[in-house]
């Protein structure tokens, strides 16, 4: 027999309180951020304002109506939201409205929604559902590949919509594939891959190159401790590439070297593989198969680089990287959000006194830049007090998903914790110029109303789940 709890004494009050507390105080930012002398009232809802209030009160309809539904209900249902949200993604590519050069927008009225925002707790709710089946093992290449393919769906219809933002914010589920079993040395290799994308950026192809294959040389070294080996495999490599040289310098065919250094290295691959073979040195062949994992992927991060992003996206992480340096274009928002958050001091200059927001200084200062905001009127004090409330709520979410009984219910709430991660790290970072200007919201803070709502619903899902984790059967 199942015992029913009641929702109402049930949910994590606590939670609600920060999310209230967030709430407001972004709502009094975005009044800050774009404040009209002419329209004081803050209650006036043709300005962002007075809209937002109502999209706040709507979400707290939504919240409401997400705790009076069965728990039971978003398990029972996982596909079916994912699968219409999906449709939603597709129908958005071709009745949808450009809004700063991304087709992600549906148009209703004055009301504009974003199905990519809603998308994510969509996708949160279909991973928790599969990773909850019986028996399943995280580790297993069958299970990566499933919710790989529940992922991937999502994003590349994002990326084709030209908002690579919101699509990137679907890495933040490695973590909760991490906390249900999955190897720490898939987060290494991620985190490696991450330091490769940078280098490949910053440095030149023929240093990548050659910096991935004297680290291939060194752990081919380090495991077999042969001396003798190491240096014939090394002789074997210079030697190709010297005869090759010779022969473009003979031939006149123009390669240029870093083609002429991957030709060697396939060469002398295939005269490594017959060593190992017959020496039966496993290492060697995860060492080869790891230089040209490496290699293909700085083929692929050049592919993406100038392909799928779009230019101002491609300046922009050119600017953080120090690639190139362009504070009056690439760089002006970040350059403008620092002096605005600088400008506030310890104290900050008080609300409604920013001068950098208030005149319009810091571009999207009431969506992505809407931290500078608080950094401008309420100072270092203000900022710290956000980050802090932001951590205290983290944390309780962590808490929440640990006590969780049922699978479904403790990966949703891993899900929720990661995606809100992966939104304030980045967003914050961008208005620091720690991390790369790709347009995502701060939860609870940016205007918005597709955003505030999808928040409250990935949120609001989790708590339902929560309240409902005594109901056992006994």
């Amino acid at each position: 027999m199942q015992r029913k709890v009641n929702v109402w004494t049930s949910i994590d009050w606590l939670t609600v309180t920060i999310y209230l507390i967030l709430v407001i105080a972004g709502w009094l930012n975005i009044y800050a951020a774009v404040f009209d002398e002419e329209h004081k009232s803050i209650l006036d809802i043709s300005q962002s304002y007075g809209k937002q209030l109502i999209w706040i009160f709507a979400a707290f309809a939504i919240a409401i109506i997400i705790l009076i539904i069965d728990s039971e209900f978003y398990s029972f249902f996982a596909y079916v939201v994912y699968g219409l949200l999906i449709l939603l993604l597709i129908s958005v590519l071709t009745m949808g409205k450009e809004v700063n050069g991304a087709r992600s927008w549906f148009e209703i009225g004055s009301l504009r929604l974003q199905p990519a925002e809603f998308t994510k707790f969509a996708t949160n709710l279909a991973v928790a559902k599969y990773l909850s089946t019986f028996h399943l093992k995280t580790y297993r290449i069958r299970t990566l590949i499933v919710v790989g393919i529940l992922m991937i769906v999502p994003v590349g219809l994002i990326i084709l919509q030209n908002d690579t933002g919101s699509a990137l914010v679907y890495a933040a589920f490695i973590f909760v594939l991490y906390r249900e079993g999955l190897s720490v040395g898939v987060l290494i290799v991620g985190f490696l891959l991450a330091v490769l994308f940078v280098l490949t950026l910053i440095a030149s192809k023929i240093s990548v190159l050659i910096g991935l294959l004297i680290l291939g040389f060194l752990l081919f070294g380090i495991f077999r401790q042969r001396l003798r080996e190491f240096i014939v495999a090394i002789s074997i490599y210079v030697g190709l590439t010297i005869v090759l040289w010779i022969l473009n310098e003979i031939f006149n065919y123009k390669t240029s070297m870093y083609n002429i250094y991957v030709a060697s290295i396939v060469l002398s691959s295939i005269v490594y593989i017959v060593h190992i073979y017959k020496k039966k040195i496993a290492i060697g062949f995860w060492i080869l198969g790891t230089l040209f994992i490496s290699i293909g992927f700085t083929f692929s991060v050049d592919y993406f680089f100038n392909n799928v992003l779009e230019q101002h996206q491609q300046e922009r992480i050119s600017e953080l990287l120090g690639v190139q340096s362009d504070p009056l274009g690439a760089g002006y928002n970040v350059n403008q959000s620092k002096i605005a958050i600088g400008s506030g001091g310890f104290f900050g200059k008080g609300f409604l006194q920013g001068t950098q927001t208030k005149y319009n200084f810091v571009p999207e200062q009431s969506t992505d830049f809407i931290f500078c905001t608080v950094g401008e009127e309420w100072g270092f004090l203000g900022t710290t007090f956000v980050i802090i409330l932001f951590v205290f709520f983290l944390l309780r979410l962590i808490m929440l998903a640990e006590r969780q009984r049922s699978t479904f219910s403790r990966v949703y709430g891993y899900g929720v914790v990661a995606i809100f991660f992966f939104h304030i790290v980045i967003n914050i970072g961008m208005t620091i110029g720690l991390a790369p200007v790709i347009g995502i919201p701060l939860p609870f803070f940016s205007y918005g109303g597709s955003s505030l709502w999808a928040f409250t619903f990935l949120l609001f899902i989790f708590l339902r789940l929560d309240a409902s984790r005594l109901e056992l059967l006994r």
